[in-house]
């Protein structure tokens, strides 16, 4: 892991090229596509499907992950990088070509540490720092409304390439003390700006074409509930 870190960014951000084979890779879009239909949310600018339950801020309902997740889980808990806990929670994001998401942070319904692993096409993720002011509003959750891109403060400080195959970990101050997003574009040019351009096949100057890309973020959701009847009660 310590190999693998990124050193032009914060702490602390891990980037491993190459996480999971092709085979893997198709496997796992295969199954992303077989769910069923009514797995889907569709938002304005991409879809995603939940699994291990919803994440709520009154607690998560626990729902069982399907086998050709729990794989990919257990591979992600060997790493240790949710300390003592493990992960219960996938948030499938689909992204079509020319779509993104504004900058946001990721919130307190997780345990503050972030694992995608990126699936179809390659993307740039970019960091922005947060300002004082910016708060509960800006973050973001499977659950919650994106707010709108004018309460933004776009402070960019850094780009990471994400290619396919690859496994994304952010934690630490990079966690949070910055915003994350993906611009709405077709092809991404390569800058200087791209902190693990050391552990990619790009270079500077080249321009890449984005297609469908697949994610799936792998996380802790701390706080569940036994049953919907709990649920049920709190909400009233």
């Amino acid at each position: 892991m310590e190999s693998n870190i990124v050193k032009k960014v914060p702490p602390t951000v891990y980037y491993l090229p190459n996480f999971i084979t092709s085979e893997e890779e198709k496997y796992l879009i295969d199954c992303v596509y077989e769910a069923p239909k009514p797995k889907w949310t569709n938002l304005a600018h991409r879809r995603l499907q939940n699994w291990g339950g919803l994440p709520h801020p009154k607690g998560m309902i626990p729902e069982p992950l399907p086998k050709w997740l729990e794989t990919y889980l257990t591979k992600i808990n060997t790493l240790g990088v949710f300390g003592d806990k493990t992960a219960n929670h996938v948030l499938v994001n689909e992204y079509l070509s020319g779509q993104g998401i504004m900058p946001h942070e990721d919130g307190p319904l997780f345990y503050p540490t972030i694992t995608t692993i990126n699936l179809g096409s390659h993307i740039l993720l970019d960091f922005y720092e947060r300002l004082q002011e910016e708060g509960l509003d800006q973050r973001l959750g499977s659950n919650i409304q994106e707010p709108e891109a004018s309460s933004f403060s776009r402070r960019h400080s850094a780009s990471l390439l994400l290619e396919p195959r690859s496994l994304l970990i952010v934690k630490h101050d990079m966690y949070h003390n910055y915003l994350h997003g993906i611009k709405e574009v077709k092809e991404d040019v390569i800058t200087d700006k791209v902190a693990n351009l050391n552990s990619c096949e790009a270079e500077i100057g080249d321009v890449l074409k984005r297609n469908t890309r697949i994610s799936l973020t792998i996380r802790h959701v701390p706080k569940t509930l036994r049953n919907k009847f709990i649920f049920s009660s709190m909400v009233r």
